[in-house]
């Protein structure tokens, strides 16, 4: 009976250090804002890629839409640099999306992708469809 109280005490704490963990954990800016080489629409495992034309204008209400976000914060980047990543973090644990933003020759390309795990369920793609459906 002890044992098994100690294993029990052992597995939460562990959960809870792996939540402080991805919680808190600091975002590298030079490894998640990288230019997005895409050049189509495609969904991954852990994120997605949309493509679409754009201008000036909808390059900067994107900015905004993004900004908006719950739980969105800048990491790295700047409009007049025509490449911006943000981080999303869930609402419960915390996990951390990241999303480039990069306006280039008339083109938007948006990339959203998980920091940890195999699969982000999709909300990575329904954070980009909803993105791009409020700029149209």
């Amino acid at each position: 009976m002890k044992v098994a109280m100690y294993i029990a005490g052992f597995i939460v704490l562990f959960v809870a250090l792996l939540v402080v963990y991805i919680r808190f954990a600091p975002s590298d800016a030079a490894r998640w804002h990288q230019p997005v080489e895409a050049t189509a629409d495609a969904n991954f495992a852990i994120g997605a890629i949309r493509v679409l034309a754009a201008d000036i204008a909808r390059f900067e209400k994107t900015d905004n839409v993004i900004r908006a976000l719950p739980r969105t914060q800048l990491l790295a980047g700047s409009l007049e640099d025509g490449l911006v990543t943000y981080v999303t973090r869930s609402q419960l644990w915390g996990f951390p999306d990241y999303t480039t933003v990069q306006f280039e020759h008339g083109t938007l390309k948006l990339f959203g992708r998980s920091r940890f795990g195999r699969s982000d369920l999709g909300v990575n793609a329904g954070r980009l469809t909803q993105v791009v459906a409020t700029i149209k």
